[in-house]
């Protein structure tokens, strides 16, 4: 069995990330704190920091502090009479791999957006042109206000990554989102920006269609049978191999995010119109990944009408939907490669094989959402991806859903070079 994982201080990583250059952003709000935490994550994973703060970053945390930490000037003001560049912003920008606004706060959101440079770090924003990282903190009421929600939705348009923030209790002692998300979580998907600059187009050749998300079965007009499936894995999936070449199409159900910008989206309800859509699109795929969450079964006779509460129990009779995964493998194009996921909660290893075996799939990725770290919702993954035609395993330790789908399509990769060296043997 191989292993991978997200490990910091491995000497695999500090080799790879030695000498990146990332620029850190830190703006106004208590929990400015934290990106010492964040500057430290990417200086253990061998990066070279640079720090520049806002004016009111400056009522939290001392620029000294990083300062120490990071070796080098830490800028907040352009025409300081101590800053030793007149044109600061344009070299902060230019001369990183990365640029990581961590905490982000809502005026930094509405400024990056709008295109407003009336600050250090907003001016090096729009200078900007490498990969930009952005984490967000603030009051729940002004994370969920619909101008900073309009800002986040261009921002993403735009190409930027947002870690979105954590739920929990506020400063203020407000309970919601808006707290940062955990400075490892955020160094992870900085680290994994830096790897996706390096990686190679080497699916530009493939289109892959990719299913996400949970399905809704109706039971009358207002209430349906449906699982805990956010649509994170799968549009993590989406988003790594659009970065990587390839023609993407993601046959979505309900989510809890939005499908990533330069992939086509199809949008389902039911396991019928999953089941329909899939198999319309998948004739002109040469890779498919059953990431969706598709209800095995669905109510025998939906109500037109609410059911009233007229009994202490309601009984309801289910019947079982078409297997989307099984129909895929029916009409199976030679040279296809088909991936299944399996969302177990016990027994891991031995239902994934079984399900493999049943299906007759080229792999399988199992996936164990029994864990609090891990699975439905979380922006993290441990899975194990097993073969139908070789023995073993591949390991996911716990990692990014972003990190993880790279492994994936890594060994889809591998999967694709052992088909073709098998054609030309014939």
């Amino acid at each position: 069995m191989l292993h991978f994982g997200y490990a910091m201080s491995s000497e695999n990583n500090e080799n790879f990330f030695r000498g990146k250059r990332v620029a850190l952003g830190v703006t106004g709000g208590i929990a400015a704190y934290k990106a010492i935490e964040i500057l430290r994550g990417l200086q253990r994973a061998g990066c070279e920091v640079r720090v520049a703060m806002t004016q009111h970053a400056c009522e939290f945390i001392r620029p000294l502090t990083f300062r120490s930490l990071s070796g080098s000037y830490v800028v907040v003001d352009d025409y300081a009479p101590e800053n030793p560049d007149p044109i600061a912003h344009i070299t902060f920008s230019q001369t990183a791999d990365l640029l990581v606004v961590a905490p982000a706060t809502a005026n930094a959101l509405a400024k990056f957006a709008n295109g407003i440079a009336d600050d250090f770090i907003s001016s090096t924003y729009l200078a900007c042109q490498v990969p930009i990282l952005v984490a967000p903190a603030m009051n729940t009421a002004m994370w969920h206000h619909p101008a900073t929600q309009r800002n986040v939705k261009k921002l993403r348009a735009d190409g930027v990554r947002i870690i979105e923030p954590d739920e929990g209790e506020m400063a203020c002692g407000t309970v919601g989102p808006g707290r940062l998300s955990h400075p490892e979580v955020i160094v992870g998907a900085a680290l994994e920006l830096l790897r996706e600059g390096t990686r190679s187009k080497d699916l530009a050749a493939e289109h892959i269609l990719i299913t996400a998300g949970a399905t809704r079965e109706p039971i009358d007009p207002v209430r349906f049978i449906s699982n805990r499936s956010s649509g994170r894995m799968g549009f993590a999936l989406a988003n790594a191999a659009r970065n990587r070449g390839a023609e993407v199409t993601v046959v979505a159900g309900i989510t809890s995010v939005n499908p990533p910008v330069g992939v086509n989206a199809i949008r389902v309800v039911t396991s019928d119109e999953m089941h329909e859509a899939v198999l319309t699109n998948v004739k002109h795929a040469s890779i498919f990944i059953g990431a969706a969450a598709v209800a095995d079964y669905a109510p025998v006779e939906r109500s037109t009408t609410k059911i009233k509460k007229t009994s202490d129990v309601l009984e309801l009779r289910l019947k079982r939907n078409p297997d989307v995964l099984t129909d895929v493998v029916r009409q199976r194009r030679n040279g296809q490669i088909l991936v299944g996921v399996a969302a177990e909660t016990d027994n891991l290893i031995a239902h994934a094989r079984e399900k493999l075996n049943n299906k007759r799939i080229d792999a399988i990725v199992a996936n164990d959402v029994s864990s609090n770290e891990a699975g439905f919702d979380s922006e993290d993954n441990a899975m194990v991806i097993l073969f139908r035609d070789k023995p073993g395993s591949v390991e996911l330790s716990l990692m990014s859903k972003l990190e993880a789908a790279h492994h994936i399509l890594d060994e889809i990769v591998k999967l694709r070079k052992s088909k073709s060296n098998a054609l030309m043997d014939q």
